[in-house]
């Protein structure tokens, strides 16, 4: 049997940072998205999901590091990861980021998406 660990993104860029990490270039960014469902009483419910992405230079899909702006609209395909570090007050933590494979800009006409819905 294969494994499979896959994750597919689509939204908005809300910060972004490169950085040179061992001869080589990183940009960690958040990426926001929306899952809109429906309450019993009928009423919209938006649900609001922020990933922490990190995406390396040299892969094949992915775009020019520093175009990975706030307020861009991204498409993202990659794996997820758990993380483990130690917060300031000594506490262990995970937390869970996206490193991807794919990264694409999208074109202004992309950009007109609504939130997913059921």
């Amino acid at each position: 049997m294969e494994f499979l660990n896959k994750i597919e993104l689509k939204g908005v860029v809300g910060r972004a940072e490169v950085n040179n990490i061992n001869d080589s270039q990183v940009c960690n960014f958040a990426v926001v998205t929306e899952y809109s469902t429906i309450d019993k009483d009928r009423n919209s419910i938006i649900e609001t999901t922020w990933f922490n992405v990190s995406a390396w230079a040299g892969r094949d899909s992915i775009t020019d590091l520093y175009s990975i702006q706030k307020g861009a609209w991204v498409h993202v395909i990659g794996r997820q990861r758990a993380r483990k570090y130690t917060a300031q007050n000594g506490e262990e933590r995970t937390t869970m980021d996206v490193v991807a494979h794919t990264v694409k800009l999208l074109q202004r006409e992309e950009n007109q998406m609504q939130p997913q819905r059921d």
